[in-house]
């Protein structure tokens, strides 16, 4: 299977160097939805930056949406007067736009890769869902089933692994398709998932013998979730570090989240975060007896993951192990509010309960074990929590808070923020709800943002962070909390992880 996968990799680099911009556009979008642009990343690099530099006349707005998503998602900025020519005088767009399914499908997927400020990309989203769908019921295969996927979830937030899921069996329906790109598609898939399933084998056995250790019975068992998803931010050969210690740091998280969530009283909580504001074993006398196996796995496993890392590496675990203290202080915050019964002000309780979605700390922990593009800069950035960690942490913490909402709370909820702008603005839950979702659009628009904006150096850590946000819309899918409701994710899990592509 590498054999032959290697061969059809060189046949797929020689179509870089022919073809017209549009061809070369159609490769880098076939390759993106194939889930297999990683392997092509100088091909597409070289390919973008000649296209972004280049002129670009056509008059197919699919292809000028097409080139526009692309770009920006690369980090490269195209403004949205490039739609200006499918425009009348008055701004609307021309009659003859509503007739085409597939140029109006990328333009809106295109527009939602907005910033603050583009009130015209707005109205172009609007625009075309509205005629999208209208044409419901009365498309062909496989465009129809990319509409309703779409309209659904936009494809700049869909998980790129669930996608190609859908799109591998409806490549071969596309008008022009390439044999080897889905030969090759299929065979990287298959051959990465036996990669990604023996991580998981072992990630269970380290997982069972430390729940087993520390005797916490009261926490969730969330292994493969948590694997997921860190699985979300990198799914690539060259991350099984970066993924391994992702996860099990991820593991050890929600432990900690449920021991000051369900079993810790307020005083135990308060020497919980004492212990590990001090991260010295001598701290361990701090502790209830119950703790005291946890507290000192804590540290040796964080010392793990400094022994797995290059001797130029190692102070990385410092961010993480700041970033948690971070974390740690303000699930004590909750804790002191939910055992006091206040209710905090609307933006106290965004601030505090966006760091305990653990998002930020996620977005540290995800460049731990990443190679040589997770500089000393790209952490001391994460750790700022600023632009697209920021946003990370409010995608998360309004969607889960969304789905609570929608399910009813757990005897040990802190109040939510749906509930503290209910509160404090004395307005209705649809009201608040609907307030809730612009805040969302804002972090997306905030992401997209940070994508242009910040120094080139920083867009590989960028674009890892944007993919946990990504993920959010998932795990929260229909307002269900599919990470403690897990059984949402069952399907998903069995096709990425366990059941191979029919070659």
């Amino acid at each position: 299977m590498t054999e032959r996968s290697n061969q059809l990799k060189e046949k797929i680099i020689g179509l870089f160097s022919c073809g017209t911009i549009v061809e070369q556009l159609n490769l880098v979008d076939t390759l993106q939805h194939l889930s297999v642009d990683h392997h092509f990343h100088e091909q597409i690099d070289s390919t973008l930056r000649s296209t972004h530099a280049g002129e670009f006349n056509s008059s197919s707005l699919h292809h000028v949406a097409l080139r526009f998503r692309i770009l920006r998602q690369q980090g490269f900025w195209v403004s949205p007067d490039v739609f200006s020519k499918f425009k009348d005088e008055h701004g609307a767009f021309h009659v003859t736009v509503t007739n085409d399914p597939r140029g109006l499908l990328s333009l809106y997927n295109a527009a939602y890769l907005f910033i603050h400020g583009e009130t015209e990309l707005e109205e172009s989203i609007s625009f075309a869902r509205r005629h999208l769908e209208s044409m419901e019921g009365k498309l062909d295969y496989p465009l129809a089933e990319q509409v309703r996927r779409a309209l659904h979830l936009p494809l700049p937030r869909t998980l790129k692994r669930v996608e190609v899921l859908h799109y591998m069996s409806e490549y071969k329906e596309e008008p022009p398709h390439n044999t080897s790109i889905l030969e090759f598609a299929k065979l990287d898939f298959n051959l990465l998932q036996r990669l990604h399933l023996k991580e998981l084998k072992a990630l269970s056995r380290w997982w069972k013998n430390l729940y087993r250790e520390v005797g916490l019975n009261y926490s969730r068992d969330r292994v493969v979730e948590c694997y997921f998803w860190a699985y979300t931010a990198y799914y690539e050969k060259e991350y099984t570090r970066a993924r391994t210690i992702l996860a099990k740091m991820m593991e050890v998280i929600v432990m900690t989240d449920d021991t000051y969530d369900v079993r810790a009283t307020l005083v135990e909580c308060r020497q919980l975060n004492e212990a590990i504001q001090r991260w010295e074993e001598s701290a361990i006398s701090l502790l209830p007896e119950y703790l005291q196996k946890f507290y000192l796995k804590l540290m040796s496993t964080f010392k793990e993951f400094e022994d797995v890392l290059k001797p130029d590496e190692k102070y990385r675990v410092a961010f993480s192990t700041k970033a948690f203290q971070i974390l740690s202080s303000n699930y004590l915050q909750e804790a002191e509010w939910f055992h006091q019964n206040h209710k905090p002000r609307f933006n106290d309780q965004v601030k505090v309960s966006g760091v305990c979605s653990g998002g930020p700390w996620v977005c540290v922990g995800l460049l731990v074990g990443m190679g040589d593009t997770a500089t000393k800069e790209a952490l001391e950035w994460a750790l700022g929590c600023t632009d697209a960690v920021r946003a990370c942490a409010e995608v998360t913490r309004f969607m889960n808070d969304l789905a609570s909402f929608k399910r009813g709370k757990n005897k040990n909820d802190v109040v939510s923020s749906v509930e503290c702008y209910i509160s404090e603005h004395g307005v209705a839950s649809e009201v608040a709800i609907a307030k809730i979702g612009s805040l969302i659009e804002d972090a997306w628009k905030t992401t997209n943002q940070a994508r242009i904006e910040l120094p080139e150096m920083l867009l590989p850590a960028v674009q890892r962070v944007a993919n946990i946000t990504i993920s959010m819309p998932f795990m929260y899918d229909d307002k269900t909390d599919a990470f403690t409701f897990s059984s949402h994710l069952e399907g998903t899990i069995k096709r990425l992880f366990v059941s191979p592509i029919e070659l």
